[in-house]
């Protein structure tokens, strides 16, 4: 039996898969990962090394995960961000980082930028951050979400870099290709524009992209890999053409209908909704960088995005949590729970940012839950934060204490 390194005494457990609070707990890391909680009244050896804290009764959670975060956007002119320097961009997701570990997320899923590179800088300890799953870079069709060229600009052509956070691909082969480079590079999951989307300069919202073979090819070469694949989606037609393909987790989401409610269910499909952003955007979007003419595009999909929200949770889809923001943004990580707490009770949107999301990573039981085996991310709240979810939104005064992989990130014990 590994041996004890941390003791949270008298802690009341959120169990987030049974939606309870177990109060009167003890509970036991040993290095990266959580023992078990019992109750006080166990006659438990404690080793004399172990570091021990009475947390008087508060709330001992999960460490939360997004699903959908972009570290690498310190602006929201993708543009710029792609023809800046990769060191300083580099320097600027570390501060981005850093701010999402101290709001109380542990693990976060960036869905285009990011590389390996960050990955293990973060887990060997150069900078204070989230552990990061990584897709590298998104695939995207000539012209599609991801291709960042003006109407004007030429030059690219095949697989490059050149187009911020995606790789251009046309057709099965270089759709094969380009999965297979970014396994290759590290990637936990693929992601595959299957829409148009508010970023993007030369389409609209509602355009499909990627034919079904290419789909299915980018679905295939995933699962050889044992990884997965996410799509970038707004339309319930591009929405239920992906999940048909096989496509996982399916982001934003924002105008489905019935249709893509049923086979969200008939898949076991996952949606991740993003409605920080859009509230975010629309408040200063243009502020942060965003070019205004994109930027306009917001509002095709601002208010439809908590009724998605409605339908799915209503019919019992599987939620993740995710944001999505850019730039000067990210600040409003932790608003996606006041948005979505208009439409689902706290316990549902806590799932959503802890089981749930390991659930869509393949890692249940592994993250987003205070578990035996589990990964030992944790929080300690001030308060009950599923008679009040707005307990993690003020991680400056309600979180007491935050750790990632069984070191503490902040102490206030």
């Amino acid at each position: 039996m590994s041996e004890v390194t941390v003791v949270l005494d008298n802690a009341t457990v959120l169990d987030v898969v049974a939606g309870e609070l177990l109060p009167g707990r003890r509970v036991l890391v040993a290095g990266e990962r959580i023992l078990r909680h019992e109750p006080m009244s166990a006659a438990t050896p404690i080793p004399q090394g172990a570091v021990r804290y009475d947390v008087g009764d508060r709330t001992v959670m999960p460490g939360l995960c997004d699903a959908h975060v972009h570290v690498l956007a310190w602006t929201a002119n993708l543009v710029e961000l792609a023809r800046t320097s990769p060191h300083y961009n580099a320097a600027r997701a570390a501060e981005i980082m850093t701010g999402m570990l101290d709001r109380g997320f542990t693990t976060v899923r960036d869905e285009a930028g990011a590389d390996y590179g960050l990955a293990w800088a973060v887990e060997q300890g150069y900078f204070q951050g989230p552990r990061l799953l990584i897709c590298g870079r998104a695939l995207t069709q000539t012209g599609g979400h991801g291709d960042m060229r003006g109407r004007g600009e030429v030059g690219v052509s095949g697989i490059a870099d050149e187009v911020a956070f995606g790789v251009l691909c046309d057709g099965v082969a270089e759709v094969r290709r380009a999965c297979r480079e970014e396994v290759r590079r590290g990637a936990n999951h693929i992601k595959l524009m299957l829409s148009g989307g508010v970023a993007s300069p030369t389409d609209r919202i509602s355009n499909d992209q990627f034919s079904r073979d290419e789909i299915r090819a980018a679905v295939e070469e995933a699962a050889m890999a044992d990884l997965y694949v996410t799509g970038h989606t707004y339309g319930a037609r591009a929405v239920n053409r992906a999940i048909e393909c096989g496509v996982r987790s399916l982001e934003h989401c924002n105008l489905i209908d019935e249709s893509s409610i049923e086979l969200f269910l008939k898949h076991d499909a996952f949606m991740v909704p993003t409605l920080a952003t859009y509230d975010a955007l629309a408040r200063e979007g243009v502020a942060a960088g965003m070019p205004k003419a994109l930027n306009d595009k917001v509002y095709d999909v601002l208010d439809a995005g908590i009724n998605a929200l409605r339908m799915a949770h209503e019919a019992g889809v599987k939620l993740a949590y995710g944001t999505d923001l850019l730039g000067q943004m990210h600040r409003h990580q932790l608003d996606e729970f006041s948005i979505r707490a208009q439409v689902q009770p706290p316990i549902d949107i806590i799932r959503a940012a802890t089981c749930n999301a390991a659930d869509l990573f393949n890692e249940a039981g592994e993250t987003g839950v205070i578990a035996p085996g589990a990964r030992a991310d944790i929080l300690v709240v001030d308060g009950d934060p599923l008679a009040d979810i707005s307990r993690l939104q003020d991680p400056a005064n309600k979180l007491k204490a935050i750790i990632k992989a069984g070191r503490f990130h902040k102490n206030e014990l």
